[in-house]
C-alpha cells in the first residue's frame, strides 16, 4: 500500500532534497509554550531564524519594536495636546460650547425640527483635516505594530514572549517618567497597555 500519495491534499509539496544534499530549512510552528531556538519564523516565513546569533537579533528587535509602540502611544497623546492648545488659543473649544442653544443639548430632535445640525459639547469641536490625517494615521501604525506584537507572542516562544513584554516594560520606562497624580485619583489617567488596541 502507498502511502506517499495524497492526491488531492494540495500545499504540501516540499521538494525533496537529492541524496547527500542538506535538507532544507523549515519552520517550526508550535501551538504550545516552548523554548525553540533554530527554525523558528517569527510572524513570516521570511523571517526564518536558523542559529543562535540570529535568534539574539530577533530577540533585540522584538524588544525595539516593543519600545517603538510605548514611543507611539506616547507620541499620539502629545500630538493630541499640541491640537488641542492650538485649537484652544484659536477659541475653539469655547465657541462649540457656547453655540448650543439652552435646552438643545438635551434634544435629540432639536436638529431634526429646526433642519440645523447642533453640535453637543461632549461631542467635541471637529479637527481640521491635516490634524485628522496625522493623529489616523499614527493610530493606524500604533494598531497594526500591536496586532503584529500580538503575533509574535502567538509563536508561544518563551524567549520572544520575554522580549515583547521586556520591550513595553522599556518602552514605558523610558517614555512615560511622569505622572498627573489628579488625573489617576480621579480615574481619568490612560491605564491602556499593549493590550492590542
Amino acid at each position: 500500500m502507498n502511502h506517499g500519495d495524497h492526491g488531492g491534499h494540495g500545499g504540501h509539496d516540499m521538494p525533496m532534497p537529492m541524496p547527500g544534499e542538506p535538507t532544507p530549512p523549515t519552520c517550526s510552528m508550535n501551538m504550545l509554550w516552548n523554548t525553540q531556538i533554530e527554525d523558528t519564523c517569527i510572524v513570516f516565513r521570511q523571517w526564518h531564524v536558523s542559529s543562535t546569533g540570529a535568534f539574539v537579533l530577533s530577540c533585540a528587535a522584538v524588544v525595539a519594536l516593543g519600545v517603538l509602540y510605548e514611543y507611539m502611544r506616547v507620541a499620539v497623546r502629545a500630538l493630541d495636546v499640541r491640537v488641542a492648545a492650538t485649537l484652544s488659543a484659536q477659541g475653539k473649544g469655547k465657541a462649540a460650547v457656547s453655540a448650543i442653544r439652552a435646552g438643545e443639548e438635551d434634544s435629540e430632535e432639536a436638529g431634526l425640527l429646526t433642519g440645523s445640525v447642533v453640535v453637543k459639547a461632549r461631542d467635541g469641536v471637529l479637527l481640521p483635516l491635516s490634524a485628522r490625517v496625522t493623529r489616523a494615521s499614527l493610530y493606524g501604525a500604533q494598531v497594526f505594530l500591536s496586532f503584529f506584537l500580538m503575533l509574535v507572542f502567538m509563536t508561544y516562544n518563551a524567549y520572544l514572549i520575554a522580549a515583547t513584554v521586556l520591550g513595553a516594560a522599556l518602552g514605558h520606562f523610558i517614555f512615560s517618567p511622569r505622572m498627573d497624580i489628579d488625573a489617576v485619583l480621579s480615574g481619568g489617567a490612560d491605564a491602556k497597555g499593549m493590550a492590542c488596541h
